[in-house]
């Protein structure tokens, strides 16, 4: 595997970047389009609002995607960086006592999360605080 630097850990990806992006911009283009020549005639503005309507729904939703991507993918490197100095000692912990306490560190706030995995691994507290030990 090579090395990971600036250069080579950005990705495209084709279909999202360039097909589904430049077919929502062409879709919201010819929509408002639409529309304008909708309210030019006086008929139709009803069904023109609607379709530019849906066209900006489409495009917020695959922004969104896109965005809670990358949050996930940050916050997983977050993880990473934080463990690292302690990984052996808490983890070998964790993975001892099972699965629900590292799931269950998914939902810590990232500012928590060092320091309950530490609680974790050394109290053996439970995936769920109403169940502890």
């Amino acid at each position: 595997m090579s090395t990971q630097n600036y250069a080579n850990h950005r990705r495209t990806d084709p279909g999202f970047h360039f097909v589904l992006f430049g077919l929502i911009v062409l879709t919201l283009g010819g929509s408002i389009a639409n529309l304008i020549r909708a309210v030019g005639r006086h008929s139709g503005i009803s069904n023109a609002s609607l379709i530019v309507m849906l066209t900006v729904i489409v495009a917020l939703l695959a922004g969104f995607c896109r965005m809670y991507a990358l949050k996930a993918q940050d916050r997983a490197i977050r993880a990473e960086e934080i463990c690292a100095t302690s990984f052996s000692r808490v983890s070998c912990s964790i993975r001892e006592s099972g699965s629900g306490q590292v799931i269950a560190l998914r939902f810590a706030p990232d500012e928590e999360f060092a320091a309950l995995a530490r609680r974790a691994a050394e109290e053996g507290l439970a995936p769920d605080p109403s169940s502890r030990r």
